[in-house]
């Protein structure tokens, strides 16, 4: 039985809820602008018999959410309304013009605690800890491989910028017997596709080969799985559960890194799955080479396949995702405004993607002409120009005012901890947002010299890899900068 609190609690657990999906998507700029886009628009217009009913503008922003954000809903809603909540839309239809009064439809979402949520089993929100290995539950011995359907290779763009690696990827797949890329390793910064193009791999590998085990997992689950084990004093029954495995996806080693008892676990598995012929795909964001903290004999082996990298893809490319994405959703854009937006999006395909879809949301939501002026306005909202130079006084200031020091302190001798951090940070922005040479960061930023401003980007990166809060400080002194 319902309780007159929890009903007239409804809009603050929801507000709850969006607070909890804004930490999850992240402070980086395609995170604020998916939460900005998908959720800031929602409101709670209703709670009844366990159902919450939400408010969204459109059927294409309905679909949309169901479409790429249902689990992200579900898990946050179980979590803030309890195991039992049901979730219904009320989508805005149109106005009528005799009444004034506004149409509306609605639609019963899928239930946040149905089994066609994807999801791991024994997954607990509350502690987001994956106790269990992907085992699906009902059947014995069959491993959820964890692939998403949509990422295949009849919608991976090839380009210049990943024709070596999607060329290794399909060759795996049809070899996956006897594979002679093994292990097979693709790298490349954030957003350029290293999740799809593995997660092609192991769809195509299931197709062909349907006996097969594989399983597609990211390094930080791995690494609280075996802390799990280790916790349980259940470690051996981790290492046979892995040792089973006969195609193993593992994403982001690099987070491997600095985590000796993971890595020792990570090394035997690889060592055991390897010498039976079985393959590994593995995604970092760098190559071997420039791994840190990961230990010398885990290097040699992942030099053991091909290492292949994925670039920024060029003008052609980002045009043909573009074309394939708007085919893929049914609507119909003016050539110009695809092609402004293949221009002025560059830096990597989530932020492409990202984008258009902010476009789309902004002509649905506010029931604007999908015209190259939207998009330019879109594009100028969402995007920080290259071409702009922040000058080096003002990164001192704001990374001073963050940190709650004097500007001055960054010129003092002083060993003490905030203070050298601080002046580290200072220089590693400047040499991301200006053009200024080492040695003149350095003279600007505490009268140092080329190779202390190597050495403190180098200690701002590992610092990032390795602290979490000390990540969160750099996002957000990132973030003040692209709004300028």
């Amino acid at each position: 039985m319902e309780t007159v609190e929890n009903t007239k609690n409804y809009k603050e657990k929801w507000a709850e809820c969006l607070t909890i999906i804004k930490d999850i998507l992240g402070v980086d700029q395609t995170g604020v602008q998916s939460f900005r886009t998908w959720f800031e628009p929602i409101k709670a217009v209703d709670w009844k018999d366990s159902t919450l009913t939400i408010q969204v503008p459109s059927e294409f922003y309905y679909e949309f959410l169901e479409e790429n954000y249902i689990e992200l809903l579900s898990r946050v809603l179980q979590k803030v309304f309890g195991p039992n909540i049901n979730l219904k839309y009320s989508v805005w239809v149109k106005t009528d013009q005799n009444t004034g009064k506004t149409i509306t439809t609605t639609h019963t979402g899928k239930n946040p605690a149905s089994k066609n949520v994807p999801q791991p089993t024994n997954y607990h929100p509350a502690s987001n800890v994956i106790k269990d290995p992907f085992i699906l539950p009902g059947v014995k011995g069959v491993i959820d491989s964890q692939l998403n359907p949509y990422y295949s290779f009849a919608n991976f763009i090839e380009g210049d910028c990943n024709k070596l690696a999607r060329s290794a990827g399909i060759a795996v797949a049809k070899n996956a017997v006897k594979s002679t890329y093994n292990p097979l390793l693709i790298y490349g910064k954030s957003g350029l596709g290293k999740t799809h193009l593995v997660q092609a791999i192991g769809m195509e590998i299931k197709d062909l080969f349907p006996k097969k085990n594989v399983l597609y997992v990211d390094a930080d689950t791995f690494e609280r799985q075996y802390a799990q084990a280790a916790l349980d004093n259940d470690r051996n029954n981790f290492l046979h559960f892995y040792q089973n495995i006969d195609v193993l996806i593992i994403e982001d080693v690099q987070l491997f890194a600095k985590k000796e008892g993971t890595q020792n676990a990570f090394f035997q598995i690889f060592n055991y799955l390897h010498q039976k012929g079985r393959q590994i795909i593995l995604t970092s964001d760098c190559p071997p080479v420039e791994m840190q903290g990961l230990s010398e004999r885990l290097l040699s082996r992942f030099k053991w396949g091909l290492s292949a990298e994925l670039t920024v893809p060029n003008f052609e490319t980002r045009l043909e995702i573009l074309k394939q994405k708007i085919q893929k959703e049914g609507i119909d854009i003016d050539e110009d405004v695809v092609e402004y937006i293949a221009n002025h999006i560059s830096s990597n395909v989530r932020e492409l993607e990202g984008v258009l879809i902010s476009i789309l949301a902004q002509a649905t939501i506010n029931k604007k002409q999908l015209n190259l002026e939207l998009a330019k306005d879109v594009v100028e909202k969402l995007v920080k120009s290259t071409q702009q130079d922040i000058s080096i006084d003002f990164i001192k200031k704001t990374v001073c005012d963050y940190f709650n020091i004097a500007p001055d302190q960054l010129k003092s001798k002083t060993r003490k901890r905030e203070i050298v951090q601080s002046r580290q940070v200072a220089m590693y922005f400047a040499k991301i947002y200006t053009k200024n040479s080492l040695a003149s960061i350095g003279s600007q930023i505490g009268g140092k010299d080329h190779a202390t401003v190597l050495h403190a980007c180098k200690t701002v990166n590992n610092l990032m890899e390795t602290d979490k809060r000390f990540k969160r400080y750099i996002a957000d002194l990132e973030k003040r900068f692209k709004l300028q």
